[in-house]
């Protein structure tokens, strides 16, 4: 039987998650009063279903460290499970609870911002001893459900650091949330090139008007150089999540084409970490 705890932040995506495996063939119950975990184990591991999950999350009106202790025993018994942890940067949590105008289960009636930080606080080793991590700050919901069939249906190396090449325009603010930032902007613009310039750097036209100057495959080499040696060394460290922006002025071309340009040299399925891409100035 393939037996998986779903844990995490609360706001992270876990009802999304379980939702998607339940889609997949999983089984999959909702946080069980801690008294009856060991007892719905024992029960599953005697019946004849091989694909369930277990979510649970950090509740008002009962320890986690209960709930810890009922996975314990768990193992203790020979009911083993893997544990998927699903995360989200303070940021991104925050804002979908705006959203969605919910309560924070730790809040207690005060800021939400205090529930996240608690909650933290509570599930920090539950996150180190994790199977899986998966932050969804900036997943698109089709590429969760992809990262789930590739750990839990094709049962795929799982890909610890999911990096995001995100391009942006300065003027519109530098990209809160990255981890490096690049400028691009010493390549020349074709925003003055009057055919190119209502274009973007998605366009055959733009990418070939960038990409024929020389500093333009220099510093994509340059760029490749580095994170092929930064990348492993984030992975020993246990990050989760690479936010890599690459900047111009206005978001369009520039940016656009050197992030395109970096995701497909990153894009490789055997290497130890996923890719995304996303261009948050393109439509400004």
């Amino acid at each position: 039987m393939r037996f998986v705890v779903v844990t995490g932040m609360s706001g992270a995506g876990k009802l999304t998650a379980q939702k998607m495996l339940e889609d997949m063939g999983y089984y999959c119950v909702d946080n069980l009063p801690v008294p009856l975990i060991v007892k719905f184990a024992e029960l599953l591991y005697d019946s004849e279903r091989d694909k369930v999950v277990l979510g649970i999350d950090v509740r008002a009106d009962q320890s986690f460290d209960e709930v810890m202790q009922a996975l314990a025993q768990m193992k203790e018994k020979g009911y083993n499970y893997e544990m998927l942890f699903l995360d989200a940067s303070t940021k991104t949590i925050l804002k979908r609870y705006k959203e969605s105008r919910r309560a924070h289960p730790l809040a207690m009636g005060g800021r939400v911002e205090d529930g996240i930080e608690r909650e933290r606080g509570i599930l920090e080793e539950t996150k180190k001893n994790a199977d899986y991590v998966i932050d969804t700050s900036r997943l698109l919901t089709r590429e969760l459900r992809e990262e789930l069939e590739n750990i839990f249906i094709k049962n795929e190396n799982y890909k610890s650091l999911m990096v995001n090449i995100s391009s942006f325009g300065f003027k519109h603010g530098i990209l809160q949330d990255a981890d490096l930032v690049f400028d691009v902007r010493f390549l020349p613009n074709p925003y003055y090139v009057d055919e190119l310039k209502h274009k973007t750097g998605n366009d055959a036209e733009v990418h070939d008007f960038v990409m024929q100057f020389e500093e333009s495959t220099l510093f994509l080499e340059k760029i490749k150089d580095l994170l092929d040696f930064l990348i492993p060394n984030y992975i020993k460290e246990g990050k989760n999540q690479l936010v890599i922006g690459i900047g111009c002025t206005g978001g369009k071309h520039r940016s656009v084409t050197l992030a395109n340009e970096i995701y497909k040299a990153l894009k490789n399925d055997d290497r130890e970490y996923g890719v995304t891409i996303n261009h948050r100035d393109i439509g400004n």
